[in-house]
């Protein structure tokens, strides 16, 4: 997969931006990086699009910004030229497609069915547009069609929104989402730049879906006093491990040795790979080494290098 793919996986929202003035593109750019999505697919359906693309990716070179609504290979040139990583189309025209990849530029061409989805094998593509995504199915859909192609993943685009997100997201053939919620037309004109920002960090938390998991207790020899204490006084079922002892599914007793001074807390997350993308994009350093990882190589567990009051905090991957 392109590395541009890569990193708008790691991201996990794609903003999907009409712009009516160039000379809102900048702020607006920075107002949802400052929610935590630094990229934007600025449409060419406006007049601006291509100068609102220049700008960008003059001013904020770590902001990804790509050209949508791509329609010709003459289309292409004017986002190459005007700095956009990607390329991504509402449908897949062969012609343009192969063009991009002539070009070295990534594009995502918009796919609604086996079809076109073998079309786009065809062309050594890995990633496709999913569109319109809730219109035509879904991600019940979604799940149905990518079954018979293991190597494709998809960018569902088209009534995707923050009530239904986290649903798409979930699924781990869904590299991205795009959607326009957070940065609607009628916020970039009128200046709502924080409104912009609020909802892009709202829509980036629908995605990691964080919950509270569990609390460690270091208890070393004390494990099956602290079970059951938990156990008496709630009725918390004992499940004994082999590192800790759990007293229902919230309360886990450390035996061994482990991060924390007086233990740690677990926070759960949709998708710990994007969890950990944006957290570390604020600073947050993470503990690579001794991170527990499935059969797969995927990690579903990692601790942060800093702790707070004596307690480690740790990433969970959901079930």
């Amino acid at each position: 997969m392109h590395a541009v793919l890569e990193e708008l996986g790691k991201i996990g929202i794609v903003p999907v931006i009409k712009i009516d003035n160039a000379e809102n593109a900048v702020q607006m750019a920075r107002a949802l990086a400052a929610g935590g999505i630094p990229c934007a697919e600025l449409t060419f359906r406006t007049a601006q699009g291509e100068e609102a693309i220049r700008r960008i990716a003059r001013e904020l070179p770590e902001v990804l910004v790509g050209a949508g609504t791509v329609l010709t290979t003459g289309m292409v040139d004017c986002a190459i030229d005007a700095g956009a990583k990607y390329i991504v189309s509402p449908g897949l025209n062969p012609k343009v497609v192969s063009y991009c990849i002539q070009k070295g530029i990534p594009i995502t061409p918009g796919c609604a069915n086996p079809s076109d989805i073998e079309q786009a094998l065809e062309l050594c593509l890995d990633v496709v547009k999913f569109f319109p995504a809730e219109q035509a199915g879904g991600i019940e859909y979604i799940k149905a069609i990518s079954a018979p192609y293991p190597n494709i993943k998809f960018i569902p685009t088209g009534g995707i929104n923050a009530g239904n997100i986290a649903k798409y997201i979930a699924f781990d053939r869904v590299l991205a989402c795009g959607g326009s919620w957070m940065a609607g037309p009628d916020l970039i004109n009128a200046g709502n730049f924080s409104a912009i920002t609020a909802l892009s960090r709202e829509a980036v938390l629908n995605m990691l879906g964080y919950r509270v998991a569990h609390t460690g207790i270091n208890a070393g020899s004390g494990v099956m006093d602290v079970a059951r204490f938990f156990n008496g006084m709630f009725g918390f079922a004992v499940k004994d491990g082999a590192g800790s002892v759990f007293a229902g599914d919230s309360i886990e007793a450390v035996k061994n040795p482990a991060p924390g001074a007086h233990g740690h807390i677990a926070i759960a997350t949709n998708s710990i790979v994007r969890a950990m993308a944006h957290l570390e994009r604020s600073g947050v350093v993470f503990d690579y080494a001794n991170a527990k990882k499935d059969a797969d190589g995927n990690v579903i567990a990692i601790y942060m290098q800093e702790e707070i009051l004596g307690f480690a905090v740790h990433l969970l991957q959901k079930k």
